[in-house]
């Protein structure tokens, strides 16, 4: 029975194993093979004056990256992989892979990006990126874990919808039957509805589009979104929230994923909570005097404004109090200063990571909201329905899986972090 290569240890005494020839390394008298699957390699040693006739007629054929099943013996070998090695009494080729390889698995030939995108599934058999999608295959499981633990609903809503309603970002037209529909660009309105029915705590992790045209290592096309909506809550209680669910990634990536960090290179260090928080204010102050520029209230923290204000702050953290007028029409304005709205931005030294918000849950003042941004009600009615019956104060926040994973893992480009980018000139594979 095939044991997966992590199990195998000296004490097996005797093991099957499938997985990928790695590496080949031929002495003459004896050649190595080391051989991969999903949870680790192993060194397959063959001595030729001692192996079988079969064995060393099926390693004559062989190349890099074929499928083998290899059974033998297993003993300790202090310089093998792991301390351990195979010395095969079978070794069959299931599938021979083509030479040359598109890119080096071995990572001893560096690729560019665009290659390695062009041959993703290669070379996500290179360790070092595999561990990136075992640490973010860990990281959603603890998002999920968290919300279920406190007592949220996972919802499933639309991505496709008949109106670009948010307004801001450009959304991607699609033929849909004798309409246009578009491609949704976030969950928002969807999870707002469902806190008028009742749900009050409700999370989904799932695609969205947006159709900017930028061109840069930190923004996609399509991403996944990490989307919570809280009732009878305001902006502090989910910036709590956001606080925990980033901690409990962290945490469990340090916690189980040792193996996983070591090849990527990364020390992980868990970033303490509570977040500082800062003003929105606080922050124009900081990035001018990082800049040199001139900022004034009401103008957006443009990329180098943002790093400015990382570099002083150094961990994560909120920026909060933003002007009601470079922020959604739904977002809370204070009572006692309209100009300002209860949002809050999540930010990384590095990157804003996530935005969210007290929302307006008053249908009328909903409505001036909307018109005070110059958008037109008759495209709301879907969304504005819900707040005549009844809406619960609330508040919620999205997150970047994809930014999340950059930032935690140093990674250069957000592209590293998801399997299959989509950006303004990749649509393939």
């Amino acid at each position: 029975m095939r044991v997966p290569i992590c199990e195998v240890t000296p004490e097996t005494e005797y093991a099957e194993i499938t997985g990928w020839i790695h590496e080949i390394r031929d002495l003459g008298g004896l050649t190595f093979f080391l051989v991969r699957d999903r949870t680790g390699i192993i060194q397959v040693t063959i001595v030729r004056k001692k192996a079988p006739e079969g064995v060393l007629t099926t390693i004559r054929e062989i190349s890099r990256e074929s499928v083998v099943r290899v059974a033998g013996t297993v003993k300790a070998i202090d310089k093998a992989v792991g301390g351990r090695e195979i010395t095969p009494e079978v070794f069959e080729v299931i599938n021979r892979a083509e030479s040359p390889l598109p890119l080096d698995v071995v990572e001893k030939v560096p690729a560019e990006l665009d290659t390695r995108l062009d041959a993703r599934f290669l070379d996500v058999r290179r360790p070092r990126v595999n561990a990136v999608f075992q640490i973010r295959s860990t990281v959603l499981d603890a998002v999920h874990d968290y919300f279920f633990r406190n007592g949220f609903i996972n919802i499933t809503t639309p991505k496709i919808v008949a109106a670009a309603t948010e307004g801001g970002t450009e959304l991607f037209p699609i033929a849909y039957f004798e309409k246009e529909a578009f491609l949704n660009q976030s969950p928002q309105l969807y999870k707002q509805m469902l806190m008028a029915g009742g749900f009050e705590k409700v999370f989904e992790i799932g695609p969205i589009f947006r159709a900017e045209e930028h061109n840069t290592v930190r923004h996609l096309n399509e991403a996944t979104s990490i989307d919570t909506e809280v009732s009878f809550a305001d902006h502090n209680d989910v910036m709590k929230i956001l606080e925990d669910v980033v901690v409990v990634a962290y945490d469990r990536v340090a916690a189980t994923c040792d193996e996983h960090l070591a090849r990527i290179g990364i020390d992980l260090e868990v970033p303490k909570s509570p977040f500082p928080r800062i003003t929105y204010t606080e922050a124009l102050e900081i990035a001018s005097r990082g800049t040199g520029e001139d900022l004034a209230f009401g103008d957006d923290l443009g990329t180098v404004a943002e790093k400015a204000v990382g570099r002083e702050m150094g961990v994560h953290y909120f920026i909060v109090d933003w002007p009601t007028e470079i922020k959604p029409y739904y977002a809370m304005p204070y009572d006692d200063d309209p100009t300002i709205c209860r949002a809050f931005d999540l930010m990384h030294p590095r990157m804003e990571l996530s935005s969210g918000a007290q929302r307006i849950h008053r249908h009328d003042q909903l409505v001036d909201q909307i018109q005070a941004k110059g958008l037109g009600v008759d495209g709301f009615e879907f969304y504005l329905k819900p707040f005549r019956y009844g809406m619960p104060p609330h508040a919620g926040w999205g997150m970047g899986a994809e930014r999340l994973i950059m930032t935690m893992l140093d990674l250069a480009n957000i592209r590293d972090a998801v399997l299959f980018p989509r950006d303004r000139h990749r649509l393939t594979p």
